[in-house]
């Protein structure tokens, strides 16, 4: 599963994510809201994101999960927040990513892996699927659904798909790195598939050649970043549902 990356930290002095290690019933797989915002604050100061408090005070809470959101499996809102500009006053989908996975690398003590095929610099090698949905600026909150890995579902198949869901691009990153970092001690548990972000492009070799959807997986103790071919199913990998 290693191949074609770099381990780019190579200590870890403390069992991976050690919060909800023990995760049942009584602990919601989904923080509460004010959790969430206060781990965004954490990020933001530790990170020198300069993300104002008048962004925060302005929050609004999400609305509860629908009936048929429940019923389809989605499991929670998470919030999410879209940096930088796409130059059509939407948010840049791929920074947004980097700066979420930079705060792993630079700010926890964990073992990281990243594919050599990702580069958030080169815009002929990461974007955000040309039919997905623009990300807004600022904070915003999305429905989430981890998905089932015992299907045949490819990331193909599922952006053909009529409904109103869409694949992750950066807010899976920003799940597993800010607001949810427990998710990856359970995917390292085996006790959650790992995620496929069907809304994130990717040219393994550049020019603009896009086959590939971003992958994230936590396996020995090492929180991964990588890539599967959209037209492959890839048995420990869920894709995973966003709605807005």
């Amino acid at each position: 599963m290693y191949d074609k990356g770099n381990i780019i930290k190579k200590t870890c002095k403390n069992t991976m994510f050690e919060f909800f290690k023990n995760f049942n019933k009584e602990k919601p797989l989904i923080l509460p809201f004010e959790r969430q915002v206060k781990l965004w604050q954490k990020a933001s100061r530790k990170m020198g994101w300069g993300i104002k408090k008048i962004e925060f005070d302005k929050i609004i809470g999400p609305a509860g999960l629908s009936a048929k959101d429940e019923t389809d499996g989605f499991i929670g809102s998470i919030l999410c927040y879209g940096f930088g500009d796409d130059g059509s006053t939407h948010s840049d989908a791929v920074l947004s990513g980097k700066l979420a996975w930079d705060y792993v690398i630079q700010k926890w003590d964990v073992k990281v892996w990243q594919c050599q095929y990702i580069d958030f610099d080169k815009p002929d090698n990461i974007r955000l699927w040309p039919k997905a949905p623009k990300r807004p600026k600022g904070f915003y909150t999305v429905k989430f659904k981890p998905g089932n890995h015992k299907t045949d579902k490819t990331s193909a198949r599922f952006r053909k798909m009529p409904g109103n869901s869409t694949g992750p691009g950066p807010e899976g990153i920003q799940l597993l790195t800010i607001t949810h970092p427990h998710f990856a001690d359970l995917m390292n548990q085996r006790q959650m598939p790992f995620m496929t972000f069907s809304d994130y492009d990717v040219a393994p070799h550049g020019f603009y050649d896009f086959y590939d959807a971003v992958q994230m997986f936590c396996s020995q103790d090492t929180l991964g970043l990588g890539i599967g071919n959209i037209d492959r199913n890839y048995p420990l990998f869920a894709i995973s549902e966003i709605r807005f």
